[in-house]
């Protein structure tokens, strides 16, 4: 699907795939190195613009290398920039560390993906059909 972008900076990279069959492009840090400290969290510019189609969201995720290495990921995760969103794509990092950590200009910094999405058509009614699930929640399937 073809999707506009503007660069906000001429230098800027595009969101790009890694490899054949990945489902989501890299967006890099396009606001100088930043120093995290611990547990700190910052809001990170990619010096991109981009036209969601509509009937669509760009999911913005955590890079699992670097959630795994530096302790960084994606505090609102997944984000989202919706359709109708005309301004630059930004992305809230946290360091879940006690280490202070860098990220350097230019580091893929995390990942989006182009979601389809549903509208809601609300349909109030007295009941819910049962299931054998029912009402149970937070750890009602057992310990692990």
């Amino acid at each position: 699907m073809i999707v506009s972008v503007v660069r906000l900076r001429k230098k800027t990279k595009l969101p790009q795939y890694q490899h054949n069959g990945d489902s989501c492009v890299d967006l890099i840090n396009a606001g100088g190195d930043v120093v995290f400290k611990p547990f700190e969290r910052k809001i990170i510019p990619t010096s991109i613009k981009v036209e969601v189609p509509s009937g669509y969201e760009l999911q913005i995720r955590p890079r699992s290398g670097l959630a795994l290495k530096k302790g960084i990921t994606v505090l609102n995760t997944p984000g989202t920039v919706d359709s109708s969103y005309r301004g630059e794509v930004c992305v809230i990092l946290h360091n879940a560390s006690d280490k202070t950590v860098k990220i350097k200009f230019g580091e893929r910094i995390a990942q989006a993906a182009l979601c389809k999405v549903e509208k809601i058509d609300w349909c109030e009614v007295k009941n819910l059909n049962k299931t054998k699930r029912n009402e149970g929640g937070f750890g009602s399937t057992g310990r692990y």
